[in-house]
């Protein structure tokens, strides 16, 4: 089955109220629905512009702004469950740091489906960044989701730079991973594309990887922000010869939309040039 997905390269803005981030975030949920995807990404910490409602003293505070996006939590969960049930589209909306009940913060990748059930994938590898001043801790758990489209799964931005993640996901089904990403040097950017493309390579499989783009020195979390979404595919017969179905302009705010054929990955696993996925175990030999 053939599936459109739409990639954001999503804007991080100052916000005057909630029903501006609404209206904000419905534009791009129609401007994706209206091109026929049925997939959507937002990219990881999209949700710190909310941050921004809550005036300076919050929003320039590392920890006062978790804190104060919980307050949001259900609104947020309520927007975006709505969305993906009126446009009948599956949105990974990004991230939003969210309080467990021990008290730790999780950077927390939520996935609507159409019929309005909700699930998630916390980010399991930590950059410095989020473990040395933020304080935001690991996720426990590494997840996969059952979709009309086939098995899919996340790995948030810096997860995608470890194989052995992407590969027990695939291992157990997935075609698709969806990479919600948040960098803020050319350098990151490259590490998460490069890692993107790895994945797609070694497991003959589908990456999608949207990003947070422009500056934000309001913010004292995601102040700066480069990248571009792309949709990557396998190197192999039947994709594009550099493993780049579509690919967004550095730093320009847009969706990236492609179509993709989830059952294309079985195909090129038995007939492909290589067989990246089926040689993989015999690494172990050596």
């Amino acid at each position: 089955m053939n599936v459109k997905i739409a990639t954001a390269q999503y804007d991080i803005s100052f916000l005057e109220n909630w029903s501006s981030y609404q209206s904000k975030v419905e534009r791009w949920v129609v401007e994706a629905a209206e091109q026929d995807a049925k997939i959507l990404l937002f990219p990881e910490y999209a949700s710190m512009e909310l941050a921004s409602l809550f005036g300076e003293a919050v929003y320039s505070s590392l920890s006062r702004q978790l804190a104060a996006m919980q307050s949001l939590l259900d609104d947020y969960l309520d927007l975006f469950r709505s969305l993906a049930k009126k446009y009948q589209c599956i949105i990974q909306s990004g991230t939003f740091p969210v309080k467990t009940d021990s008290g730790a913060y999780r950077n927390r990748a939520y996935l609507f489906m159409p019929d309005g059930q909700i699930d998630y994938q916390d980010k399991l590898m930590m950059t410095r960044f989020e473990n040395e001043q933020w304080l935001i801790q690991k996720g426990e758990e590494l997840r996969y989701f059952d979709t009309e489209y086939g098995r899919i799964a996340i790995n948030v931005c810096y997860d995608s730079e470890f194989p052995m993640l992407a590969r027990k996901q695939v291992e157990a089904g997935a075609n698709l991973i969806l990479v919600p990403s948040c960098t803020d040097t050319l350098a990151g950017y490259h590490r998460v594309k490069i890692g993107c493309q790895a994945r797609a390579l070694e497991n003959q499989c589908y990456v999608v990887q949207s990003t947070l783009v422009g500056h934000a020195p309001w913010s004292e979390a995601v102040d700066v922000n480069i990248g571009a979404a792309a949709i990557y595919t396998p190197v192999d017969r039947g994709f594009p010869d550099n493993g780049i179905l579509a690919e967004g302009k550095l730093n320009a705010v847009q969706w990236v939309i492609a179509e993709v054929s989830l059952s294309a990955c079985g195909t090129v696993r038995e007939q492909g040039q290589v067989f990246n996925y089926r040689d993989w175990p015999l690494q172990n030999a050596f």
